[in-house]
């Protein structure tokens, strides 16, 4: 790696707790020069905008989740223990975050709703990556004859990505993951109906 490429990524590395606890909105790039302790010319020498730090930034933290969850998820060889590594992560995860600032999607999603398309694309395109993965996972069971063949793997990935993020913003505002553990106490029931 390059110094000039090594410096971009220390930059992207110590933005992304700082965009994600104070917003796209509410972060100057004082904070980020502070950070760095780089000059503006340090920090503009490259990105040629906060708006592409920001989507780099997203891009750093959304790589950072989905290699978090593959590790969680990979050890396990069957649908239901995979699933089950997922409740354990998620029962932590609002109140052991390995990020400042609380879930990405939910931070930078609602921020960039209609201001920043690039970003709202790029929060979109993290949504369908975990849906899809949890599509996959009711797919590997049904395969393996964990699950039922007539089990809709569509509506589940919605309902269980859905009902964690919520879970996530509540756990998070009341400072309890007392929500969280009910919801997944709720898709724990709903993975056993469908259960062969």
């Amino acid at each position: 790696m390059s110094k000039a490429a090594r410096t971009r990524q220390f930059i992207i590395e110590t933005a992304a707790p700082i965009f994600n606890q104070k917003g796209v909105a509410g972060t100057a790039i004082s904070d980020i020069m502070e950070a760095t302790r780089l000059a503006k010319g340090g920090l503009y020498g490259n990105f040629s905008s906060k708006e592409e730090m920001v989507a780099e930034v997203f891009d750093y933290i959304a790589e950072q989740e989905k290699q978090r969850l593959k590790a969680v998820t990979g050890p396990e060889p069957t649908a239901i223990g995979k699933f089950e590594a997922l409740f354990s992560y998620y029962a932590r995860y609002p109140l052991n975050r390995d990020i400042a600032g609380g879930c990405p999607m939910l931070n930078f999603g609602i921020e960039a709703d209609d201001t920043n398309p690039v970003l709202k694309k790029k929060v979109q395109e993290l949504v369908q990556y975990f849906q899809q993965r949890i599509r996959l996972l009711v797919q590997l069971g049904k395969d393996n004859g964990e699950f039922r063949k007539d089990w809709d793997e569509d509506r589940f990935a919605v309902l269980m990505f859905t009902m964690l993020e919520g879970a996530i913003f509540v756990t998070g505002l009341m400072n309890s993951n007392r929500q969280m553990l009910v919801v997944l106490d709720f898709l724990r029931k709903e993975i056993k109906r469908h259960c062969q």
